[in-house]
């Protein structure tokens, strides 16, 4: 039997969540990714107890670039940067126009921009080029508006900073993985930490920043 999922290798692992056998390859590498796999699957477990060395790997560089990128940042800022990735990481983009890591990076460059520029007394709003990238900008506007009510210009240049840590991190990931357009998304995918409420602006009382360490 031919593994339904890449319709190539021998499928031979019965799959709980897909309801039929899949190949061991695609096991691995679509694992709670594409494939939602159920808490009780064996293969999940065994992955988890026994992970390839090739994971571990990947989970520490993960880990190590996004607290890089928090490298001396306040608590505030590190809250508000948290919040950015999550956001970033459940953003939707439209289906025939999917976001790129040339994107975040994009509009995190043009948000702190404008954020720099208001900071310094001068109201104008920089635009992404790219269609995509304008889009995630737009949507992340209410997310800093709420963030910073109140705050100022103390806020505007935390802002500033946050957003250069993300077109920062964006190009970390990029020149990890040159051969690939989304491995920023996809590590936020891995290490931020997603609650299944709304996304919510960070505030003076929330706890600190959390992410899924291995």
């Amino acid at each position: 039997m031919i593994c339904p999922l890449c319709g190539q290798r021998t499928a031979r692992r019965a799959c709980p969540a897909v309801g039929h056998q899949i190949c061991a390859v695609c096991c691995g590498t679509k694992r709670l990714t594409l494939i939602n796999c159920p808490s009780d699957c064996g293969y999940l477990a065994s992955a988890r107890e026994h992970p390839a060395a090739a994971v571990v790997r990947k989970r520490q560089r993960d880990v190590g670039l996004v607290v890089h990128a928090m490298r001396d940042l306040s608590q505030r800022q590190a809250r508000l940067f948290l919040a950015v990735s999550r956001f970033i990481a459940r953003y939707q983009a439209p289906e025939l126009q999917p976001l790129l890591d040339a994107d975040v990076g994009e509009a995190a460059a043009a948000l702190a921009v404008t954020f720099e520029t208001s900071a310094r007394g001068v109201i104008y709003e920089h635009r992404p080029a790219s269609l995509p990238a304008e889009r995630l900008a737009a949507a992340l506007k209410p997310l800093l508006a709420e963030a910073g009510q109140g705050g100022g210009s103390a806020f505007e240049r935390d802002a500033a900073v946050v957003l250069r840590r993300v077109e920062e991190a964006v190009g970390g990931a990029r020149l990890l993985e040159p051969d690939t357009q989304r491995p920023y998304l996809e590590l936020l995918g891995r290490v931020v930490k997603k609650g299944e409420g709304p996304d919510e602006a960070p505030d003076a009382g929330a706890e600190g920043p959390r992410l899924i360490l291995p």
